[in-house]
C-alpha cells in the first residue's frame, strides 16, 4: 500500500494525516454512512470486529478524518503514581545505605509510618529509574530446594571466621562470627588481629557468657575448630571447650559451604554494607563500629528468611537457661625447641614430637598425667608423663622466671628496606631470606655484615643468614629501596 500525507484544514489548524493507515478506515466509514452497508458486513469485508467499526464511526463523528489516525494510548493522569517527596526519600535511603535493597527500604518506610505505603515493585522501579540498581531478570524459585532450620533458638550456633577488616597501618584483621540458626541473631562478631585458636575460643566463651550455652555448634573443618585434618590425633582447644560444656560439635563435610549457608550469607551482607570501602584506625575502632552495626542488624532490621521480623524477636523467646559456661583455667605452658631428631627435652626427659617439626618452637603443658605438645595452637603429640613430678614445676617456671636475653642491636651501616611477604620471607639481590611468619607484611632492614645478611626491625636483630646471593648484585639491591628495580636500571 502506498503511503500519502494529506493536509486537512480545520479552521486555522492544519493536520497531517498518513493515508496509509487512515484510508481503509475512511472507506469503511463511508460504506456505512453513505452506501448503507451494515456494520457486520463492513467488519467481515475489512477483517476486523464489529466493535472496531463502531469505534471508527465514533471517532469520525467526533473529529473527522484526522480522528481516524492512531493516537497515544498514554493516560492523561496516573492516580497511583508515587509522590515526588516519597521518591526523593527512597533515593536518599539508598544513597545513605548502598547495601539496602527494595525490601529493606520498604521496611524502613513502614517504620517511618509513610502513608500510603508503596509496594516492593514500586520501590524497585524507583531505584531503577534513578540508576541506583541494575535491573535484573526475575529468577525462578527453586521448588526442589529444601530449607532447614532448627525449631527454636539456642539449639544450634553456626560459627566461622571472615577476613577483610582493613586497618590504616596496612594490616588486615579478621572477625570471629557466630549466628543462631533459628533466629538469625548474631551471637558473636569479635574482631581479632589473627584468627588463631585462642582468640576464636575466647569469642565462643564470650558469646556463651552473654547468651548462654547452646546445644550444638556447627563449624567448618578449619584447624582452629578441629584437629580432624591436622597432624595431631588429640582434641584442639575449641573441641575441649565444647566437650566440657556439653555442646555437640558438628563439622561440615569437606568442600560443602552451603551447610553453613546462614553465616556465609551474613558474611556477604556484612561485606557489602559494612566492610566495603572502610579503613579503620585500629582494632578497637573496628570493634566499636561493628558492635553498633550488629546491634542495628539484631534489633532493628527485619529478616526475610524468618518471616520479616527482626532477629531479636525470635531469639528472645529462648530465654537464658542460667547455666554458666565451663571455662577451665589454662594449664601452665612453657616452650621448647624441637631438636634435629624430632624430640624435646622437658624436666629431664625426652618426648617425641616429630622430625617434621625439627627446629620449630612448640608449647608444652602438663595436666592429669599427660604431657600435651602444641604447635601453632594445634595439638601435635600427647604422652604419658615420664618425668619426676619434683622436676615439673622448675621446668614450667623456666620460661616465666628466666630473664629474657636482650636482643642484640643491629649493626650500623649501609642497609635497605624490604617488606616481608605473606610467606615470611624477604628478597634481597634476587635471593630469598627467611624472616618468620610473625613478621609478615612488616618492613625490615637488610644489611650486609661481614659474610652474613642481617635482618632487623626497630633496631633489633630478627634473623642472621650466611650470604647465599651473588655478591655482584649487592650494589643494585642497595640502590633500589623498594626491592624492585626501576626500568631505567633493570639491566
Amino acid at each position: 500500500m502506498v503511503t500519502f500525507v494529506v493536509a486537512i484544514g480545520l479552521g486555522r489548524v492544519i493536520v497531517l494525516v498518513e493515508l496509509g493507515l487512515v484510508e481503509p478506515r475512511y472507506q469503511a466509514v463511508l460504506e456505512v454512512l453513505q452506501q448503507g452497508a451494515t456494520v457486520t458486513e463492513v467488519a467481515v469485508r475489512f477483517g476486523v470486529t464489529r466493535q472496531t467499526v463502531h469505534r471508527w464511526l465514533r471517532r469520525y463523528a467526533a473529529g473527522g478524518l484526522a480522528a481516524l489516525a492512531d493516537g497515544s494510548e498514554r493516560p492523561l493522569s496516573c492516580p497511583h503514581q508515587m509522590p515526588p517527596e516519597l521518591e526523593a526519600r527512597i533515593v536518599e535511603l539508598r544513597r545513605t545505605h548502598p547495601g539496602w535493597g527494595p525490601r529493606t527500604i520498604l521496611f524502613r518506610l513502614e517504620a517511618e509510618r509513610v502513608v500510603p505505603l508503596p509496594g516492593r515493585s514500586s520501590v524497585y522501579r524507583c531505584l531503577v529509574r534513578h540508576g541506583l540498581i541494575e535491573p535484573e531478570a526475575r529468577r525462578r524459585k527453586k521448588v526442589d530446594y529444601k530449607r532447614w532450620e532448627r525449631s527454636r533458638a539456642m539449639e544450634l550456633w553456626q560459627m566461622d571466621v571472615v577476613g577483610g577488616v582493613r586497618l590504616v597501618n596496612g594490616w588486615k584483621a579478621s572477625i570471629v562470627s557466630g549466628i543462631d540458626d533459628h533466629s538469625r541473631f548474631i551471637i558473636s562478631a569479635h574482631v581479632v588481629e589473627r584468627a588463631t585458636a585462642r582468640p576464636v575460643c575466647e569469642a565462643l566463651t564470650r558469646a556463651m557468657r552473654a547468651f548462654g550455652v547452646p546445644q550444638e555448634v556447627l563449624t567448618d573443618n578449619g584447624k582452629v575448630f578441629t584437629g580432624r585434618f591436622g597432624p595431631g590425633s588429640g582434641e584442639v582447644l575449641f573441641d575441649r571447650i565444647c566437650r566440657e560444656n556439653g555442646i555437640k560439635h558438628i563439622l561440615t563435610a569437606p568442600r560443602s559451604p552451603t551447610t553453613t549457608g546462614k553465616i556465609e550469607r551474613w558474611h556477604k551482607t556484612m561485606r557489602r554494607e559494612f566492610l566495603n570501602g572502610k579503613v579503620f584506625e585500629s582494632i578497637a575502632d573496628a570493634q566499636a563500629q561493628l558492635d553498633a552495626w550488629v546491634h542495628e542488624y539484631n534489633h532493628d532490621r527485619r529478616h526475610q528468611g524468618i518471616g520479616d521480623v527482626v532477629p531479636w524477636e525470635r531469639f528472645r523467646l529462648a530465654g537464658r537457661d542460667g547455666v554458666e559456661p565451663v571455662v577451665r583455667a589454662d594449664e601452665p605452658v612453657t616452650t621448647r625447641r624441637v631438636g634435629k631428631t624430632g624430640k624435646i627435652s622437658f624436666a629431664g626427659e625426652l618426648y617425641p614430637v616429630g622430625v617434621w617439626l625439627a627446629g620449630e618452637t612448640v608449647d608444652v603443658s602438663v595436666a592429669d598425667g599427660l604431657v600435651s605438645i602444641h604447635h601453632r595452637q594445634v595439638l601435635v603429640a600427647t604422652h604419658a608423663q615420664r618425668h619426676r613430678p619434683s622436676n615439673e614445676s622448675k621446668a614450667l617456671r623456666r620460661k616465666a622466671t628466666a630473664k629474657q636475653p636482650r636482643p642484640r642491636q643491629a649493626t650500623v651501616g649501609q642497609s635497605v628496606t624490604r617488606k616481608v611477604d605473606s610467606s615470611g620471607n624477604v628478597c634481597f639481590a634476587a635471593t630469598t631470606y627467611r624472616v618468620g611468619n610473625a613478621h609478615k607484611r612488616r618492613q625490615v632492614q637488610v644489611a650486609i655484615v661481614g659474610n652474613t645478611v642481617e635482618i632487623s626491625a626497630g633496631g633489633e636483630i630478627l634473623r642472621v643468614h650466611p650470604i647465599r646471593h651473588d655478591r655482584s648484585r649487592e650494589h643494585g639491591a642497595f640502590a633500589n629501596a623498594g626491592g624492585r628495580p626501576s626500568r631505567t636500571n633493570a639491566a
